[in-house]
């Protein structure tokens, strides 16, 4: 097996053992954040009012859950996106070194195509 692998194993092992011993070793309820912000201001400030109510409130907790799924999906294709296409980048530029090199040239900047811009005309 190569280092590399190994070391990946490794990642995931730690990740699934951070998110498996507070599950199962730390007991209490787990809660959001807004309900815990919501109660203390009710303890601190009885008469508060909000400044705004919610634009849609799902009907049930699992439709919310399931928005929230949807969101970090969303949220995770455009990140990975984001990186697939950086690497792709670097990888074209390193081919694209590599082939000047061998050419007997230079890949710099200047020898590149230049896009063009129609607010230059």
């Amino acid at each position: 097996m190569k280092r590399s692998t190994l070391l990946n194993w490794l990642i995931v092992v730690a990740v699934l053992a951070l998110a498996a011993i507070p599950v199962l070793f730390v007991e209490g309820e787990y809660g959001g954040a807004d309900g815990i912000a919501q109660e203390a201001i009710t303890e601190s400030h009885p008469d508060y009012q909000p400044w705004f109510s919610y634009i849609y409130e799902p009907p049930s907790g699992e439709v919310a859950s399931g928005l929230f799924a949807l969101q970090a999906a969303i949220g995770a294709g455009v990140v990975c996106y984001y990186f697939g296409v950086a690497r792709t980048k670097r990888r074209f530029a390193r081919e694209a070194a590599t082939a000047a090199a061998a050419a007997g040239g230079s890949a710099n900047v200047s020898d590149r195509p230049q896009p063009v811009d129609a607010r230059d005309s």
